[in-house]
């Protein structure tokens, strides 16, 4: 019934319990999980594939996300271009630009983040974007958009993931072939404006996603956040667009196979 599109199902703290969580998350309604290679280090690619390996409702991306663009070289761009070879890689990502903590330097992300576009290109597989800008601003928005226009990311397009911007930043996005996928934030208290944006959005252009183990959506916010709990977030989507949760739940997952090319799976 549900489509969680982001969930670090490879990443250590979840990895060891997979097939838990997992089932867990089947119970709940949920038929099906992208695993989020990118994050945590380089080394959780690995785990998002073998996971996907090992359950049928669950595929792959590989990437490398902004914290760690440090690590990107010719030998991480070999092993992500190998990944993405895997027939249950179905992205590239999460990747993209993170101002708010800088754990990478900003002209190694730009690099970063480039390099992986131009991969998705070649592989023709859609990419999994992170972006966060710096407190109070625009900045990361800006820049991601620029280089997406410099680099062709349109000609892949993919998935907005963990969307935090405003209506403005949404619209440009899906302007350039970008979906807008929606965590557990839109549950929080503090989370009004966000609201506010998901109200007025497209829901043939929305997904819905834990990223789990974080943001748990409220009520269980604070606790470790896993694939079952992706409910809460239908459910504030759907009270937002006056529509049933069933219909939340088969349109977001819906535009979650199309976005990934799951169309036959």
């Amino acid at each position: 019934m549900f489509f969680d599109s982001h969930a670090h199902i490879g990443a250590p703290e979840l990895l060891s319990e997979a097939g838990e969580i997992l089932q867990r998350a089947r119970d709940a309604g949920v038929s099906g999980v992208i695993a989020i290679g990118a994050g945590y280090g380089v080394g959780p690619n690995a785990g998002a594939v073998a996971v996907a390996d090992q359950h049928s409702d669950v595929w792959a991306t590989a990437g490398i996300h902004p914290h760690d663009a440090h690590e990107w070289n010719d030998i991480a761009a070999t092993a992500v271009d190998g990944w993405s070879a895997h027939e249950r890689v179905v992205a590239i990502g999460e990747c993209g630009l993170d101002y708010f903590y800088d754990h990478s330097p900003r002209e190694t992300q730009d690099e970063c983040l480039r390099g992986q576009i131009r991969l998705a290109k070649r592989t023709e597989l859609p990419l999994v974007i992170h972006v966060r800008p710096s407190q109070d601003s625009h900045d990361a928005f800006e820049d991601i958009l620029r280089i997406f226009d410099e680099e062709g990311a349109n000609e892949v397009g993919g998935v907005i993931h963990c969307f935090t911007g405003d209506l403005e930043f949404a619209e440009d996005c899906m302007a350039r072939a970008f979906d807008i996928s929606f965590s557990g934030i839109i549950t929080f208290k503090n989370a009004a404006p966000l609201r506010d944006v998901a109200k007025v959005l497209p829901m043939e252009r929305l997904l819905i996603e834990t990223d789990a183990p974080l943001l748990a959506p409220v009520p269980y916010r604070g606790k470790r956040n896993e694939p079952a709990f992706l409910v809460e977030t239908a459910a504030c989507l759907a009270e937002l667009h006056g529509r049933s949760i069933e219909a939340v739940a088969t349109a977001t997952r819906e535009r979650a196979h199309q976005a990934f090319g799951l169309a036959n799976s």
